[in-house]
């Protein structure tokens, strides 16, 4: 609410009084701390060393020395849902964030828009004298907003925040990202060659920030939201911290899971007496064939030993990572704000499924539904992790990680939505390397903060009367461990849902996107935990207490009225993509694109997959030895470019990164002079695996100079990030024809026109599997 001016103006300034409080910037409570926000992905609750996992995470378990480790923190089972809930307080469906931000539909919890009337922790923050930052990882952005022409009002700087660097989306690629700094989109500062990694990259930033505050600012409090790619696929990180891992993963998921038991439960996170969980938990009717684990013993020995060589890298990023968040604290310490620091260590939902049963060094083959070839994925072990794969464990690790529970992220199974939470705030917590056991979810972590600092949340935030925090502040938790303040929490994910209260947890038996009638969300059979003596959820004990079934389940449905939970969405993704729109095409089916322009987000660029399209570049060559790219989308994992290399005119399709590639070139060099250069693709037929068949043809103006039989990807060349642009290719380059960005030079390009076909086909339930990964 804004204040009011209480000096007093007459004619003369010399008869006035000047009243600055209604301008200036209220000054934040006296002591406030600093917070600091670490946020990984895809991470379950059995992979890191201060839980007695296999990875060591020496910066965390500082951390957890210093502070607190919490047993029974969770969150929403996606990445999208649960941030909203960290950046606003609010449940994800409160946030429209039923899922992540690529599933939007239009109704009120759906919407992947976040209301006024939800402020975020920035806004609030920042209204009450702190400096604000978020850094890394942003999935809360509307698709509709991503490109650069779109409106910027829910990027970071207009919900709360001072300054914003790292990638939106859900992943992105940590050699060659793509990134944005503040409201547009900027290249990444140097290459892998020169030793650019996101996870430095994004702590580099980060203190850069942090310095900024402290030297022009000192007594002024500050909020940063670290959040970095890791865990989340692609899994890479420098060898060195690969090879620190060397043959630990040898002995199999299963092996795993019965060696880190005990050792969670002798750290207190698990109680005396835990038990494990089938690795395949839910019957065959239940089941999604691509959540399945296939048995160790089941895998051949080379199998074995790609397998294990996964691990093995998801466990060097997970650590290389935490050595740059150990950069952020000894800054801290260096320059003695890490006493009044409130840190908070988390992961925001269970480790990933999303590798399939066989995992992959290339993760957009999954996503466009090619199988993999285990001879090629063999001849990619020793690069796993650089630039040149594209990786992803297989789900025997997910379930791995995620001991002792059932399955893992995207369902409401504790696998899904249990996940680690270090606390460390040397000035305000007396307890030093203790375990909290007390129940708490994402939501409680506004709350928290906000009592820590000594703030409530105001009725109103930049005008708009604000809507109730549902969570309870975890500050009590600091003083000891004991009984839970909680005493409600519902969930509910692509059809899944679960509701804990007071010790009990009810959970549908139901995969995510399981399909079938609103009938069948009615009869759900929900199955029932005493999750204070069962922590593993092992004894179902539905038939021994219907009756508390009945109370919980009735419950859930009161939860579902007060937060926009309705309607469910169980259709299978086959059911779900005849309702998904299609991109829009402009009048006459020519899309028209300028050089020195932002990269134009592949779902909003020409839709070429699927049909027979042409690409005209009307460009002119001043200089015999021009050279360069024309236009390219996608990169080294799939994608497609136009380009002048050696006075020739080159165009080359990567097909899913498998080689070799597809390439046409010009036998005659492109001379001086105005030039229209392009190429064409009749579509023929479709292959077995949806992918487009036909004839590429190379023009150099109206001459046809090339031709070759060709194939086109069935889905898109990069789930997140890897835009179009002209002029240069971005990021991670198509072709190995060149590096990037290899921007053209010695002419000028004037336009490009991308003219498409009628003659679509999409196979769309590929199409929504790949959207539904992008968390």
């Amino acid at each position: 609410m804004a204040k009011k001016f209480k000096g007093v103006v007459n004619l003369d300034v010399r008869d006035s009084v000047a009243d600055w409080t209604p301008f200036r910037e209220p000054p934040a409570p006296e002591g406030a701390p600093n917070v600091l926000l670490v946020l990984y992905d895809d991470t379950g609750l059995a992979a890191w060393s201060p839980y007695g996992g296999r990875i060591n995470m020496p910066t965390m378990q500082r951390l957890a020395d210093n502070g607190l480790t919490y047993t029974q923190w969770h969150t929403t089972a996606l990445c999208s849902p649960t941030r909203s809930c960290l950046l606003t307080g609010r449940n994800h469906h409160q946030n429209g964030f039923a899922q992540i931000a690529e599933g939007a539909q239009g109704f009120p919890g759906h919407t992947g828009h976040i209301p006024m009337e939800n402020a975020t922790i920035g806004e609030v923050l920042r209204e009450n004298g702190y400096n604000t930052y978020w850094v890394g990882k942003n999935h809360n952005v509307p698709l509709d907003e991503w490109a650069v022409g779109a409106t910027r009002r829910n990027w970071p700087l207009a919900r709360g925040f001072d300054r914003y660097y790292g990638f939106i989306g859900g992943e992105t690629n940590n050699w060659y990202p793509t990134l944005a700094e503040d409201n547009h989109y900027v290249d990444q500062p140097y290459l892998p060659e020169e030793g650019y990694h996101l996870s430095k990259d994004l702590a580099d930033k980060a203190i850069s920030y942090i310095a900024d505050s402290k030297t022009s600012a000192p007594k002024k409090p500050w909020y940063l939201w670290f959040c970095p790619g890791a865990n989340h696929a692609p899994h890479h990180a420098p060898e060195e911290y690969i090879a620190r891992y060397a043959g630990q993963f040898d002995d199999g998921y299963e092996a795993y899971r019965e060696w880190v038991l005990p050792r969670m439960i002798e750290r207190g996170i698990l109680p005396e007496g835990t038990g494990l969980t089938d690795i395949n938990p839910l019957p065959g009717e239940a089941a999604q064939p691509m959540d399945h684990v296939r048995p160790w013993e089941t895998l051949s020995d080379e199998e074995r030993k790609l397998f294990a060589r996964f691990a093995e890298v998801y466990a060097g990023f997970s650590e290389y990572t935490d050595a740059q968040v150990g950069r952020i604290i000894d800054y801290l310490e260096e320059t003695g704000q890490l006493e009044n620091t409130i840190v908070m260590y988390a992961a925001d939902n269970g480790a990933s499924g999303e590798g399939s049963p066989d995992g992959t060094v290339n993760e957009n083959k999954f996503f466009n539904a090619y199988p993999e070839d285990l001879e090629q994925n063999m001849s990619m072990l020793d690069q796993l992790g650089s630039p040149a794969t594209y990786n992803h464990y297989p789900t025997g690790w997910a379930t791995a990680f995620s001991t002792p529970f059932k399955m893992f992220k995207r369902y409401t199974y504790q696998g899904g939505v249990a996940d680690p939470l270090v606390i460390s705030w040397p000035k305000g917590i007396a307890a030093r390397g203790e375990v909290r056991n007390q129940y708490h979810h994402a939501v409680d972590i506004v709350p928290t903060i906000l009592e820590c600092i000594g703030l409530e949340m105001p009725e109103q935030v930049l005008g708009y009367a604000q809507s109730e925090l549902p969570g309870v502040s975890m500050k009590y938790t600091f003083e000891a461990d004991g009984p839970t303040e909680k005493v409600v929490q519902y969930y509910e994910m692509m059809g899944t849902r679960a509701l804990w209260s007071q010790g009990w947890h009810v959970v549908t038996q139901r995969a995510p996107q399981q399909g079938g009638t609103a009938a069948d969300l009615l009869n759900d059979t929900w199955e029932l935990y005493h999750s204070d003596e069962d922590r593993s959820e092992l004894h179902d004990l539905a038939d021994q207490y219907p009756d508390k079934v009945k109370e919980l389940v009735n419950l859930w449905y009161v939860e579902a009225g007060k937060y926009d939970v309705l309607p469910l969405d169980n259709r299978s993704i086959a059911d779900l993509v005849r309702d998904m729109p299609v991109a829009d095409i402009p009048e006459g089916g020519v899309y028209r694109y300028y050089p020195n322009t932002s990269p134009v987000p592949e779902f909003a660029a020409a839709e070429i997959r699927g049909r027979s399209f042409k690409i005209l570049a009307q460009v002119e060559i001043e200089d015999a030895d021009a050279q360069g790219v024309l236009i390219a989308n996608g990169a080294r994992f799939g994608g497609h470019t136009l380009f002048l290399k050696d006075r020739k005119l080159w165009y080359v399709s990567n097909f899913l990164g498998i080689p070799p590639e597809q390439q046409l070139v010009s036998p005659d060099d492109v001379g001086v002079g105005a030039h229209v250069l392009g190429m064409e693709f009749a579509k023929e037929s479709h292959g077995e695996h949806g992918e487009a068949i036909g004839t590429a043809t190379l023009y150099v103006d109206d001459l046809a100079v090339a031709k070759s039989g060709w194939k086109t990807q069935p889905g898109h060349f990069a789930l997140c990030g890897e835009g179009l642009t002209v002029g240069r290719d971005s990021s991670d380059p198509v072709s190995q024809e060149y590096s990037s960005p290899y921007a053209f030079t010695g002419g000028r390009i004037k336009v490009i026109d991308i003219n498409i076909g009628d003659d679509l086909y999409l196979d769309l339930e590929r199409d929504f599997h790949a959207a539904m990964s992008r968390d």
